[in-house]
């Protein structure tokens, strides 16, 4: 099992920025992405669909030899981690809890700000989540939609993304929050910048960005650490699937993950 795969999945691209963090934290390890591009997002969808489409993500991952799976979508994180946790009896990770443990453990004040998409937020995912850890836990969610469409056009370093980026980080400095939480996957590309614009437009405000990628990366590393299960020295193969505009995936994925994608696998769920 420690030569299998990790299985990682998304609605779309996005996830990718946990694919990339995860290659570059464990360089070792083979990695399978599938992104379910024909039914994104899985935002506007309810429950029980998402938990439908979820399973069946994993179904055309467990056709491989994997040893965990990594929900790298925080729609899915939200409402399907229990079915699918209950679903295989491999190890499922969501960046959900994982974003939220960090973030609990990094604040000092105890007021946590969220930034996430409209369905992420009017979910109250990570509202619940931080709370069962903490509380007393002060939450301030705000929804960022603009930057899902920014990221995916490659403007991570473009003056309409910076103002955009301003105008959104602009209402969390009159909160006390000490510590902000990337709640999409699509944000992390933006995390240069936004401590720029902390830096130079905000008053250089301590803020502590918690990336939900480098949080799940942490805990698969402890699991597959504790379960002897970490790949052997090698260099890790990536495979990547989706279903429906591989080449787009290919172009625009590579914005996530850092270094190109392809080839990319058409694939019916």
């Amino acid at each position: 099992m420690h030569r299998a795969a990790i299985g990682i999945f998304d609605s779309g691209i996005g996830g990718l920025t946990v694919a990339a963090e995860i290659a570059r934290r464990m360089p070792h390890e083979d990695l399978i992405y599938l992104g379910d591009t024909a039914r994104l997002p899985y935002g506007t969808k309810s429950a029980a669909t998402v938990i439908k489409y979820s399973e069946r993500a994993v179904d055309l991952l467990l056709r491989y030899p994997i040893k965990a799976v990594v929900i790298a979508c925080n729609t899915a994180s939200a409402h399907a981690l229990a079915s699918l946790q209950q679903h295989t009896d491999l190890p499922v990770l969501g960046v959900i809890d994982a974003g939220a443990r960090t973030a609990v453990a990094a604040s000092r004040s105890g007021a946590i700000a969220v930034a996430a998409t409209e369905a992420t937020v009017r979910s109250g995912a990570y509202q619940r989540a931080i709370t069962t850890l903490a509380p007393h836990a002060r939450i301030t969610a705000q929804a960022w939609p603009l930057c899902v469409p920014l990221a995916e056009e490659g403007w991570v370093d473009h003056a309409v993304t910076r103002l955009t980026l301003k105008t959104y980080l602009e209402p969390f400095m009159s909160t006390e929050a000490d510590t902000l939480v990337l709640g999409c996957t699509h944000y992390p590309v933006f995390k240069p910048l936004i401590r720029e614009i902390i830096d130079e437009d905000l008053g250089g405000r301590a803020l502590t960005l918690v990336d939900s990628a480098e949080a799940v990366t942490q805990e698969l590393t402890d699991l597959l650490t504790e379960r002897q299960l970490l790949a052997p020295p090698r260099d890790g193969r990536k495979s990547f699937f989706c279903t429906d505009a591989p080449e787009r995936f290919g172009r625009v994925g590579t914005i996530f993950f850092g270094s190109e994608v392809a080839p990319v696998f058409p694939v019916d769920l």
